[in-house]
């Protein structure tokens, strides 16, 4: 899984549909958090919205690149996540994504 910060419901999106689009991704869910961290020495406290986007662990440095080519912000949170699924969800991720 790929855990991924954007600063809107529209980017989330936009950014999910190109990486289907790209077969890199079996599917995306899109949440609004809050977040609140230091940047350029001041403290933000914003909405955001991120994507946990499910793929296989492969494709990790194609949808970095992917994401980091069409992402608004400067340094955007693109974290790769280790997890394990039951069988059958493991097997469809693998048959949807190249």
């Amino acid at each position: 899984m790929v855990y991924i910060t954007n600063k809107d419901e529209t980017e989330a999106k936009k950014i999910a549909q190109h990486l289907l689009d790209k077969k890199l991704i079996a599917c995306a869910n899109i949440f609004p958090i809050n977040s609140v961290f230091l940047w350029k020495g001041k403290l933000k406290d914003t909405k955001e919205v991120v994507a946990i986007v499910k793929t296989k662990k492969e494709n990790f440095e194609k949808v970095k690149n992917e994401v980091m080519k069409i992402h608004s912000y400067e340094c955007p949170c693109i974290a790769k996540i280790d997890a394990e699924a039951n069988k059958e969800f493991e097997n469809w991720v693998m048959k949807e994504c190249q």
